[in-house]
């Protein structure tokens, strides 16, 4: 009889193994090759989900330009000193110290930095908790096994000391704990997550620094630019104003001028006088950007950063800056790996994005647990922390999401997408970096090349123009070629600053695509700043927030 029912036992027996060995293979084999093999697992330290490696970057050997004598194969940490402006390099400092949008993305570094710190502190007992407790209860007389009416049921008198009754105080105090093993590395995954993204938000601080440095010498720049092409338009119409006073003069004492002639050195003067306001915009708008770069209201800057370098009546004396450097150090193609903050800033998010793969990874496997609570437990609050008065509980325990794993598989796909993702616009914006280094380098050597044409272009219409305007004075000179050739000296004067400007501009654009300035950071810690800060105060009194 009993072999009649052992057989069918064994037999359903063996199918439930059967089945959970089923469920188990879809589980871990369902999702194809998202889960873990047990040597990998034992390879990436307990852990599940790829180990992270660095993604290739395509980069070039050298740059297009690197033969040329203007370019040198060399890393510049203060770029903005080969200006020698001593304005312009009090202007960096004093955005660096005081610039909000710096101060917003340095938020953002605290931010995640405690990240962080929560992140780690996960892989501890997640909950920990310190209770107390005390009640008063009052149990109801009539209802079905109450105290009062048991206590009578003995045959004797309770032992001394007995606790019976329907009212009582419940005095309590202990600790609980619910502590989630790592076996997977899920908190692992999740720190070195953290960890990586923490490094992004640093490079972040310090590609934020390189834009704000390079914006405020940019603005610089074009406010001085503005600032010498007023300058050259007013100093020749202090000359064409002498000129048309002369032509009045010879006209009235009716010696070879005409009203005609008159009329049109007068016009000439007054389109001159009619670019200055178009200049004043641009200088009021460079002004106003510099402001908000410097963290302080709108206000006018000429009195703090001057009236800029002298214009001497003969060119090509007419540049914006104190010095355009002839040269440009940019290194070699690779060190925008290393030293470009946004690309690494890339790197580091597709680190924490690969990390994540194994976060999701983790729910394909069970989770383990261990909870416990230890406390005391009495009527009275003398006796509480009587030995006594003891009591506690520990429960392993682990609980498997075996029917979900089709969700959890392609949850672990999306984060393996995501990372892709990453992988590939970090190596767009290396391509992109390279690109913008190459684009500014042509434009520095070209602008310099195209500074010297128009130095000689002006020197020549200058010279032209004297000759001219001699022979004006002696009331031989024909007023159109008079007229000409002082609107082509105007022009290419005009043109000079300008071009001397993009000299400057398409330099800084160089070290910015190269991500330079970023170290101003330990230059500042290391105080080396100080020899180079002139004795101007663009910020306010006021409290700093």
């Amino acid at each position: 009889m009993s072999e009649r029912f052992e057989k069918p036992r064994a037999k359903a027996s063996l199918l439930r193994r059967r089945a959970l060995v089923a469920v188990l293979a879809a589980t871990l084999l369902s999702g194809g090759c998202v889960a873990t093999g047990p040597l990998e697992w034992v390879r990436n330290g307990f852990k599940v989900g790829p180990n992270y490696a660095q993604p290739d970057a395509p980069v070039a050997d050298h740059w297009i330009h690197a033969g040329q004598p203007g370019v040198q194969d060399r890393q510049l940490e203060d770029w903005w000193q080969v200006f020698q402006d001593p304005k312009l390099n009090s202007l960096v400092y004093r955005a660096y110290e005081q610039n909000l949008t710096l101060r917003i993305v340095g938020d953002r570094v605290m931010q995640a930095r405690a990240q962080q710190a929560i992140a780690v502190g996960s892989i501890f007992p997640q909950t920990q908790q310190a209770t107390g407790q005390y009640s008063r209860v009052n149990l109801s007389h009539t209802t079905f096994n109450n105290p009062a009416a048991l206590s009578g049921l003995g045959n004797g008198p309770l032992p001394p000391g007995t606790a019976i009754g329907n009212a009582y105080s419940d005095w309590t105090a202990g600790f609980n704990m619910s502590w989630e093993l790592d076996f997977w590395g899920r908190f692992r995954r999740n720190i070195e997550s953290a960890n990586a993204t923490l490094d992004a938000s640093i490079e972040n601080l310090d590609a934020a620094i390189v834009t704000l440095l390079a914006d405020v010498a940019t603005n610089y720049v074009q406010y001085r630019v503005a600032q010498e092409r007023i300058k050259i338009a007013r100093f020749n119409i202090q000359t064409q104003a002498k000129l048309v006073a002369l032509a009045e003069e010879q006209f009235k004492g009716g010696i070879t001028l005409t009203r005609v002639d008159v009329e049109q050195l007068k016009t000439l003067l007054e389109q001159t006088r009619s670019t200055i306001p178009a200049l004043q915009i641009a200088q009021g708008q460079a002004n106003d950007v510099l402001c908000t770069l410097l963290g302080i209201p709108p206000q006018d800057l000429e009195s703090i950063l001057g009236p800029g370098p002298e214009i001497k009546s003969e060119p090509p004396n007419f540049a914006p800056m104190p010095e355009l450097p002839a040269w440009v150090a940019v290194g070699i193609p690779s060190d925008l790996l290393r030293r470009r903050p946004d690309v690494l800033s890339a790197e580091r998010q597709v680190a924490a994005q690969s990390a994540q793969i194994g976060v999701a990874e983790a729910d394909l496997y069970p989770t383990i647990f261990i909870n416990g609570t230890l406390g005391y437990d009495s009527a009275k609050l003398s006796q509480l922390f009587e030995s006594r008065s003891f009591f506690g509980n520990i429960t392993p325990n682990f609980k498997w999401n075996i029917l979900n794993y089709g969700r959890i598989a392609n949850n672990v796909r999306l984060q393996e997408a995501k990372t892709q993702e990453l992988v590939d616009t970090y190596q767009n914006l290396v391509l992109t970096a390279a690109q913008q280094v190459e684009t500014a380098i042509r434009g520095f050597l070209r602008s310099r090349e195209q500074a010297e044409i128009l130095a000689r272009s002006a020197t020549a219409a200058f010279e032209a123009t004297k000759v001219e305007e001699k022979i004006f004075s002696e009331r031989k000179a024909d007023v159109n070629r008079m007229y000409t050739l002082w609107n082509a000296l105007l022009q290419e004067q005009d043109n000079l600053a300008i071009a001397q400007g993009n000299v400057a501009l398409n330099l800084i654009n160089v070290y910015r695509a190269l991500g330079g300035g970023w170290e101003i950071q330990k230059q500042k810690e290391e105080g080396r700043e100080a020899q180079e800060l002139p004795a101007i105060e663009v910020i306010p009194p006021g409290k700093k927030l």
